[in-house]
């Protein structure tokens, strides 16, 4: 154990990575129930997803630990989820066998930019801005996914959005928010997944005396038919990669890779600096090594039916508690697994359960916004016009191209066009490309 995760170089026993280990994964393990719901949106077997979840989240988080021997826990993105769900299957009517493919080949591209440090360029290309300003916009998207997700917010010929209404539902959504948000602020561990089991049982309860005082027509969550069943393969290896290799799948495979790369990268950064994770030059230690894990789990993904895999800001709470090498890691990957035979039960609980979660992920996402300098116009117009358009536009795309597009063109007309980085202008192309193919194809 010692010499393959060097413990004592590192400051740390057993004890601790074990316990650090289980801290991450409590507060990972909502992704269980929220990446199977969202996904299943897109036609998606619940079941399949979730053993597809399970096993990425398992394999890529102990693949992390013995390969890379960081702290960090690995699984299914939630800013890709919903990106691969809501825009590319549903807004742009691709078939999910083929979204599945995008996603192998956004996993391929990334190992060999990982490989090649091509990876190192774009980042440098991209103004830290943005990043953050997408980051947000991202947040935003999910909190609209989950607010919408039970009636909160609903469509209105008059005035677009509107409230939903007073309804059971919406009750027990905002008492679901209010008790995981008063378990955020105790920092209780594990109140993510905390939160989701105690609203899931008060609306179990709700239905039962709603639904026999009359109160209720419907249940709002039927109860389940079992507990345990063997794992699904209804979406395992099912990808289509002759329909996703063609010119019209290049604008989302750019997306899905940008969106994880990023997500990626400021993980990195943000985990590695707080765990005290760097090298003499201030830079995350073995970063090459967690990179091409993270490639391999997106990767990993597509083949087993679910949207990319991505190290996990919540990494954080592991080392927190003192995780400071792979084996933190290999932990938190080994207790996913018993869950991958827990499909009947996990499918009870209701959108109403998780979407409080949702917004609380907003939240999360929207902390970089308060890093922009929002006196200085150049920077902060495109970021806020990335950071809004993704969620009015329903689409993690469109908020990419334009922020992109709008700082490119500011800094051309102020006359400051060789602060622009040379990738810039080639992503600049392709985001053009995205815009004007559909309009070809039309024609």
């Amino acid at each position: 154990m010692e010499k393959l995760f060097r413990l004592s170089e590192r400051k740390t026993n057993v004890r601790t990575e074990v316990l650090a280990g289980i801290t991450t994964f409590l507060t990972m393990a909502y992704i269980i129930v929220v990446n199977p719901q969202l996904l299943s949106q897109a036609g998606m077997s619940f079941a399949g997803v979730l053993f597809a979840t399970i096993l990425v989240c398992a394999l890529s988080s102990i693949f992390m630990g013995l390969y890379a021997n960081l702290p960090y826990g690995l699984a299914p993105g939630m800013s890709i989820n919903a990106f691969f769900t809501f825009t590319l299957v549903i807004s742009m009517d691709v078939p999910w066998q083929t979204a599945l493919g995008a996603v192998f080949v956004s996993g391929i591209i990334f190992i060999i930019l990982s490989v090649t440090k091509v990876r190192t360029i774009i980042v440098q290309a991209v103004p830290a801005s943005l990043r953050y300003a997408i980051a947000a916009g991202i947040g935003l998207f999910l909190t609209l996914i989950g607010l919408t997700s039970i009636g909160f917010i609903v469509t209105n010929e008059t005035t677009t959005v509107s409230f939903g209404g007073l309804s059971a539902s919406i009750v027990l959504f905002v008492i679901g928010l209010l008790l995981t948000s008063v378990l955020l602020v105790k920092k209780v561990r594990g109140a993510l997944i905390l939160g989701i089991i105690g609203t899931s049982v008060l609306a179990a309860v709700v239905s039962l005396v709603g639904v026999a005082a009359g109160f209720l027509v419907a249940p709002i969550v039927s109860m389940p038919k079992g507990v345990f069943a063997l794992p699904s393969l209804e979406v395992f290896f099912k990808l289509d990669l002759r329909a996703t290799l063609t010119i019209g799948m290049l604008g989302p495979i750019f997306t899905l890779l940008f969106t994880d790369l990023f997500d990626s990268i400021s993980t990195f950064l943000g985990v590695a600096q707080a765990g005290g994770l760097l090298d003499k030059e201030g830079q995350p230690i073995n970063v090459g090594r967690a990179m091409l894990v993270d490639a391999f789990s997106t990767t990993f993904s597509g083949l087993f039916g679910t949207s990319s895999g991505t190290t996990y800001i919540e990494s954080a709470a592991g080392i927190e508690e003192g995780g400071r090498t792979g084996l933190t890691a290999v932990v938190t990957g080994l207790l996913f697994l018993p869950f991958m035979f827990l499909s009947p039960l996990l499918a009870f609980i209701p959108a109403v359960a998780t979407a409080p979660v949702l917004v609380l992920i907003g939240v999360f996402m929207a902390k970089p916004l308060t890093l922009l300098d929002w006196k200085n116009y150049e920077e902060a117009v495109p970021a806020f016009v990335a950071a809004v358009l993704i969620p009015l536009t329903y689409s993690i795309t469109q908020g990419i191209i334009w922020g992109f597009l709008v700082y490119t063109f500011i800094k051309i007309l102020v006359g400051k066009a060789r602060e622009i980085h040379w990738m810039l202008y080639i992503i600049d192309a392709f985001a053009i490309l995205s815009l004007v193919l559909p309009l070809i194809q039309g024609s």
